[in-house]
């Protein structure tokens, strides 16, 4: 595992998964799974909405244990890639406050052709969603405060 000015990532061939506080790139993320080799990039940007369930939302805060996390990214990213004979696959989760607008998630994949990097970035989505140690504050604001949810969409895990 390698860490640089607060990265986290971990890397194999043609993959790369990372944890980071910084604001994420969108063009270098699609920049890391470019080749000439594929016909098809795709690319997941999962984005803080103002709202959760009719409430206001002021921003998430991401939380994790990155170790473990880095560790299952790596094997998702690993078992779509050979799933769907991807070409690349980066991952990249930030952590930290997320402000309303700015992306949380950035999922790219390329394949040599479409339909192939369709089915592996939702995949790798779903698969992170569902399995990497990543946590969640929704704040409301106010006194309502927030509430900590694993990272799937609605599963509650506490209010705070």
């Amino acid at each position: 595992m390698s860490e640089q000015s607060g990265v986290q990532e971990l890397r194999d061939v043609n993959v790369l998964v990372s944890l980071t506080e910084s604001q994420l790139d969108i063009a270098s993320t699609v920049s890391s799974v470019k080749s000439p080799k594929a016909g098809a990039v795709v690319l997941f940007a999962g984005t803080t909405r103002d709202n959760f369930d009719g409430k206001a939302v002021t921003h998430l805060e991401y939380s994790s244990y990155p170790p473990l996390a880095l560790k299952t990214m790596l094997s998702i990213a690993q078992s779509v890639k050979q799933k769907h004979s991807l070409t690349a696959v980066t991952m990249i989760h930030r952590l930290g406050v997320v402000p309303i607008e700015e992306e949380s998630i950035l999922i790219a994949v390329s394949a040599p052709h479409r339909q192939a990097a369709w089915q592996g970035g939702e995949e790798a989505l779903e698969l992170c969603k569902e399995k990497v140690e990543v946590w969640k504050l929704e704040e409301f604001g106010g006194e309502e405060g927030g509430v900590w949810r694993a990272n799937r969409d609605g599963a509650k895990v506490e209010i705070v």
